[in-house]
């Protein structure tokens, strides 16, 4: 006697956004079901891995990512090169790091310039996230915006501090936004709200409902999304029906646990395994709460995600 499984219908949507060049039709988003529901709904766009690239050199870092980048991390050009040709990299996320004010505090025109580099010698999707400093994010990404018109860069994050500056830039330049919120289903919604009425069309607006590693508040990152994503799909909430991105990577490999050697904790056993699983495990409860696009940073884990993602969505 055959099984069959008790179905759910929906009568939200979640929009379908393109990222980067239109022309190479990569969209995210435009699921009609709850995250990988394939056998209730339409998911026509499986989510997306990015990978992670620095402006500069770590200061801090785990002796496996060392050991992965530590050849060209001096130049974020030839890294996220080297992420597509070896890792087959679907899209990058350069981060912004030297321009952080508590540190290098690098000028928003050497960073501009930094980005157009990368922008130019890739032909994938790029992502360009600042460092969460509402004034100085303020600064450089709307001169990154400017001196990259028209290529369309997904630019984060924009908080409710700096959202009608970054976003007017947006507009004039045409690039999309991640707006970017601490945790909270209201405080999200109320930025898409803020950003609709400067005049960002949904189309142009990813949401970042931050997010920890495993072990480090993920339970309350998952909760929160899981909420964002019902609204969207059981409440009809349209300034909810968009996209979700997670900068998995950049939680994972700063915590404790992802950069201590064998002998500082022999009882964890090996430090790239434990690192990348560490990494693998928080995209994929990600994954599941609704991220349409994960940045991850060590490729194993890319492997070992890309290969969840086509299971599940095949």
């Amino acid at each position: 006697m055959a099984v069959e499984l008790p179905k759910v219908s929906y009568t939200g949507k979640i929009k379908a956004i393109p990222i980067g060049d239109p022309a190479k039709g990569v969209l995210v988003g435009g699921d009609e079901a709850y995250p990988l529901y394939g056998f209730e709904g339409a998911l026509p766009n499986p989510p997306r891995i990015a990978m992670d690239v620095l402006d500069t050199p770590p200061e801090d870092c785990a002796d496996t990512i060392r050991e992965l980048y530590s050849d060209v991390w001096d130049d974020p050009v030839t890294w996220a090169q080297k992420c597509i040709q070896e890792y087959g990299a679907e899209m990058i996320d350069l981060e912004l790091v030297s321009t952080d004010p508590n540190g290098m505090n690098r000028s928003p025109e050497d960073a501009a310039e930094v980005v157009k580099k990368v922008a130019e010698a890739i032909d994938v999707p790029l992502i360009v996230y600042g460092t969460a400093s509402v004034e100085k994010d303020s600064e450089v990404l709307r001169l990154v915006c400017e001196v990259c018109e028209g290529k369309n860069l997904t630019i984060g994050p924009v908080q409710e501090g700096n959202y009608k500056k970054i976003g007017a830039a947006a507009i004039a330049y045409k690039h999309t936004v991640i707006a970017n919120t601490p945790i909270d289903i209201n405080l999200a919604k109320q930025l898409n709200i803020l950003l609709g009425n400067l005049g960002v069309p949904d189309e142009q607006i990813l949401i970042d409902p931050t997010t920890g590693a495993l072990g480090y508040g993920i339970e309350y990152s998952y909760s929160v999304m899981e909420r964002i994503r019902m609204a969207a799909m059981t409440q009809q909430d349209e300034k909810l029906q968009l996209p979700m991105i997670c900068n998995v990577g950049k939680e994972v490999w700063k915590t404790k646990e992802a950069k201590q050697t064998l002998e500082e904790a022999p009882d964890l056993g090996d430090p790239t395994q434990r690192g990348v699983l560490l990494e693998a495990i928080t995209a994929q409860d990600l994954l599941l709460a609704g991220a349409n696009i994960v940045i991850l940073r060590h490729p194993e884990t890319v492997k070992l995600v890309r290969g969840m993602i086509q299971e599940l969505t095949a």
